[in-house]
Order: structure tokens, then sequence, then C-alpha cells
């Protein structure tokens, strides 16, 4: 079985859900430490006046809480004005209305940690993108051990016989721990084919919703990466 493990991110780009579809069981790992400036609560998308963030604000108490135990900060009205940025920059786009209909359906919700909400996007948009792979939470494993040895050990409770790594993790993991569990690792390659976009030079690295809000059901044709995954650990 292929799994892969990463933490949830706020309305992600289109290599995370190309990452989800190429795995059998994908596994958000939220009950690591939350990092601040990072993509747990904040996205970009493209406007007419170049790259913005769209920013979930969060209660950020201590450098060691967990991302699933970080909660939104709703304090004042930021989803109407997430949405009325998303508006004012899509409206024009072919699909504007099914990417809208995503967001506005994962706001309404008013989860109450950013790892709920950022879940809850993150399913409906896989629906949309017709993305079946089984999803679950790190935390439901009781996981223990630190960098490679925790992932071994979540890898081995799922039954995993192969892990889908992002290619970031290649100068820490301690690739010689898999051989020596049997499970075989690949890194995921990121190279997509770009689609018609708004506003001036194609920018690929922007939340999915950009991906939707331009192509609509034909989205999944610019899922797939071009360039197959690098193999690190073969286990026969």
């Amino acid at each position: 079985m292929r799994a892969g493990i990463i933490q949830s991110c706020y309305i992600p780009w289109r290599g995370y859900f190309d990452f989800i579809n190429e795995v059998d069981l994908f596994i958000f790992h939220d009950d690591l430490q939350y990092t601040k400036g990072d993509w747990r609560n904040r996205n970009k998308i493209k406007t007419p006046n170049g790259l913005i963030w769209l920013t979930v604000p969060v209660k950020y108490k201590e450098t060691s809480q967990l991302i699933c135990k970080t909660e939104i900060d709703y304090s004042h009205k930021w989803q109407a004005e997430q949405i009325n940025r998303f508006k004012n920059s899509y409206i024009k786009s072919p699909f504007f209305k099914d990417a809208l209909k995503l967001l506005e359906e994962g706001l309404s919700y008013a989860d109450s940690t950013i790892s709920q909400l950022n879940i809850r996007l993150i399913k409906l948009i896989c629906v949309y993108l017709q993305i079946t792979t089984p999803l679950a939470m790190s935390i439901d494993y009781a996981v223990t051990g630190a960098k490679t040895d925790r992932l071994i050990n979540l890898l081995k409770k799922v039954g995993a016989t192969m892990y889908l790594s992002g290619p970031s993790a290649k100068g820490y993991l301690d690739e010689n721990l898999f051989r020596e569990n049997g499970i075989s690792l690949e890194y995921k390659t990121y190279d997509y084919p770009p689609y018609s976009q708004l506003w001036g030079e194609f920018v690929g690295t922007v939340s999915v919703l950009d991906l939707i809000a331009n192509c609509g059901p034909r989205s999944r044709e610019f899922l797939k990466s071009l360039t197959p995954n690098i193999v690190s650990v073969s286990v026969k």
C-alpha cells in the first residue's frame, strides 16, 4: 500500500492534490508543532495587482502548540474579507462560481481549529476533483518517536509498503531506516503544464482554487506531474 503523510495546508496548490491522488492512503500529520509564516493558515491567489495572501488569523500562544490545537481567531470578519477579495480577483474567470462555492462552503462552518478548516476545504476540493483517496489523521494512531522514526512507526501502523514523500524531505529523512523496515521510498516531483489564467504571466504556485476558477471540470487534466517520481529506496 502506498501512503503519503503531510501537514494540512490552507486551500493548497494543485501539487498537494496530485500528491493525494497518487497514494492509497493520505494522512494529515497535524499533531506536529504549528509553524508561523507557513502554509498552515495561508495561501496565495492571483489578482490584477499581483499575488496576495489569503490568511486565516489564528491564536498563537506558544511555540510548542500543535497544528491540530491551533485555534482560529474569529474576533473580526475575515471570512467576508477573503470572499470579497476572491470575488474581485476571479469574477471574470469562466468557472468562478465553482471555485467560489467551494470557498464559501468551507468557510461557512466556523471550524474551531485551523486543522479542521484545512481538512474540510481539502475534502470538498477532493470531491470536486474526483479524488477518492481515503484520508486519515495521524493523531488517531497514537504514534511515538521523532523525525524518520515517527514516520516509520506510523507507516507500519497503517500497513504501508511504500512511502511517498515531498522532495524537500530528502535532506533530513534517514533512508536507511526505510530499508531496514522493508518500506520503499519515493520523492514526489512537481512539474505541471500551464493553463489559461487571468492577469498576466502564468503563475503555478497559487491555491488550487485558481486552477478550478479557470479550468472547472477540466482541472484534473492539469493535475498530474509531467515528471515521474524519484525512487530512492526500492524494496521487493
